[in-house]
């Protein structure tokens, strides 16, 4: 008998029952009649009822080590992308305000969001330490790539609308025309990496074994995508006057379309099982308030998007629906790598569909 620091994991055994067949203690052989009234004639089952759990009750999958500063890091992307764009829109509409703001939040959103991704890394030097290489089939890779080119042109821009808010008197010297001369192609420079930093996140959790977050891996991009429309858009409205906010009420419809129908397109594709933790628990009431939020702050731009406070409200429910999207769908990932049910039923449903197909021949079915 071996000894290991894992017995005290070790689930009890059931207690052997005795054979009631054989010699007895008078010496005569029984009859094989067995004390409840059966004859014995049936084999009984020597394999208990199959129940989802896992070696010494451990999960399947392991739980991605992430906490809280993750799911902010993904909701202020979102934000920072999605401003970039709305700071392009107002550069290119002569809408000096909208395009200060955005240029602002974005710049002050993608700082945040380093910051909570530096402090989940543990030290900044391991952020340095992801831009060494570049390989194309990693979307942590890719990411921090994409996360720096958009950083640097959104803070080239923002550095711009500082200068100008605080009349020149930022001590930039001979740079200030540098500065001026690369503004506009900063802000097409941020806008172009806008979209994959809205979207590379969702690739990087579906990239996962999760069983939420794989499922949804193809689905996802769009929802986080959306999502930042809307977060960005409700911003906008918040801290931009209606009379230059028109762009940003329309960015905001939109997001709140895509959004709402991607979210019911990802769920209607994945297998109901793995799907649940997506309408359970903590992450089902978040996403569950992230849809009629973003509803109430459709309705409210349509209706009275140009009254300041309407439109104020309006943002605030929008940026709280795009925060809850990214908290919720990130926390049903975590439940569902959690409990072995969400990772063994649907192996079993998907093995038997190869069967069912006439795979049986492969490394993963077999004949019998």
């Amino acid at each position: 008998m071996t000894h290991s620091e894992f017995d005290a994991f070790r689930p009890p055994e059931p207690a052997r029952r005795r054979r009631t067949g054989g010699v007895r203690s008078n010496g005569q052989r029984s009859n094989g009649r067995r004390r409840d009234g059966g004859d014995g004639s049936r084999e009984m089952s020597m394999v208990p009822e199959p129940e989802f759990s896992s070696y010494y009750g451990r999960p399947v999958v392991k739980p991605a080590p992430w906490a809280e500063d993750v799911a902010a890091y993904l909701f202020l992307g979102g934000v920072a992308a999605g401003s970039a764009l709305l700071g392009l829109g107002g550069q290119l509409t002569g809408r000096p305000t909208l395009r200060r703001n955005a240029r602002l939040g974005a710049l002050g959103a993608v700082g945040l969001g380093a910051v909570a991704l530096v402090k989940d890394l543990g030290r900044p030097e391991r952020f340095l330490n992801m831009l060494r290489t570049f390989k194309v089939t990693s979307p942590m890779s890719v990411g921090s790539w994409i996360l720096s080119a958009f950083s640097a042109g959104a803070g080239v821009v923002a550095v711009a609308e500082l200068d100008r808010l605080t009349g020149a008197r930022l001590p930039l010297g001979p740079l200030r025309t540098v500065l001026r001369a690369v503004e506009g192609p900063a802000g097409f420079e941020a806008a172009i990496f806008a979209g994959p930093l809205a979207a590379y996140t969702a690739v990087l959790l579906g990239d996962t074994a999760t069983p939420t977050w794989n499922a949804a891996h193809e689905e996802l991009p769009f929802v986080f995508v959306s999502s930042a429309a809307l977060a960005s858009a409700g911003l906008a409205m918040i801290t931009t006057p209606v009379y230059e906010a028109g762009p940003a009420r329309k960015l905001a419809v939109v997001g709140v379309m895509g959004d709402v129908l991607a979210m019911r397109v990802m769920e209607h594709r994945m297998d109901p099982v793995v799907a649940e933790p997506l309408h359970l628990g903590k992450a089902g009431t978040m996403l569950k308030w992230s849809e009629r939020l973003a509803i109430a702050g459709a309705l409210g731009t349509l209706l009275g998007g140009r009254h300041r406070v309407v439109a104020a409200a309006s943002g605030v429910a929008l940026l709280t629906a795009s925060a809850l999207t990214r908290f919720g769908v990130f926390e049903a990932g975590l439940s569902s790598a959690r409990d072995p049910r969400y990772t063994i039923e649907p192996q079993k449903k998907r093995l038997a569909a190869r069967r069912a197909a006439g795979v049986t021949n492969d490394s993963i079915t077999t004949a019998n």
